[in-house]
């Protein structure tokens, strides 16, 4: 199986939106091999289609004057926080015809970054049997939010490498109420190199989903 990798640096949200809604129609047709974007957003606000607005502490004014976008989504779950530091990931893959299921296909990802940390870092992490994602202790180092159409995946992963943890402030991150957030820069004491921290990242993604082929672009989103 060979997997295409697209690096597109910093991208606005909304372009990367764009982005993911292009690649979805040509792996739909069977155009494309499946897909994986890997970017840094701006600082910006997303909701889930069960987003309660609620969950969004901060006004829109005071959001605006800290140069926070806003902005509505189609994919699962309430609301998240992306910002520089931190790596998404958008996989655009056909799980209709590999047979994976959904719910095997985010166990993929838990397990992607379970690795990580321990191979990596030596961190100790889990699942939680309520909620998605992977956490350590009851702070969320990676936050998962999908949609499928017509059996391809979209939107992804978010994973807290050296992200301001302060902006998660003005949210209550995925709805949950009694549990935080972290990164791989308050667990460590430091802060790592945002582009080899990707090149990780795909390489344990090849090898959960057992992809034994790679293309990787390196492209920047007007």
């Amino acid at each position: 199986m060979k997997l295409k990798v697209l690096f597109i640096g910093r991208c606005e949200y909304r372009r990367a939106l764009e982005l993911q809604y292009e690649l979805l129609e040509k792996r739909q047709r069977g155009e494309i091999e499946d897909t994986l974007i890997i970017v840094e957003h701006p600082p910006v606000i997303t909701l889930g289609n069960q987003a309660e607005k609620t969950n969004i502490i901060a006004s829109q004014e005071f959001l605006n004057k800290q140069g926070i976008d806003l902005v509505q989504t189609n994919r699962g779950g309430d609301v998240t926080y992306h910002g520089i530091g931190q790596i998404v990931g958008y996989p655009i893959v056909d799980i209709k015809n590999s047979k994976i299921g959904i719910r095997n296909f985010v166990r993929g990802l838990e397990e992607i970054f379970i690795q990580i940390l321990k191979d990596c870092f030596n961190i100790d992490s889990e699942r939680n049997c309520q909620h998605t994602g992977v956490w350590i202790g009851n702070e969320k180092i990676l936050a998962i939010g999908l949609a499928v159409k017509r059996g391809v995946t979209m939107h992804g992963f978010a994973f807290n490498v050296n992200t301001n943890l302060e902006d998660f402030k003005y949210i209550v991150p995925c709805g949950i109420t009694d549990k935080g957030v972290t990164s791989i820069e308050k667990l460590t004491g430091k802060a790592f190199d945002i582009d080899e921290m990707k090149k990780l990242v795909v390489e344990y993604f090849l090898k959960v989903f057992n992809f034994d082929e790679v293309e990787i672009t390196e492209m920047k989103l007007s």
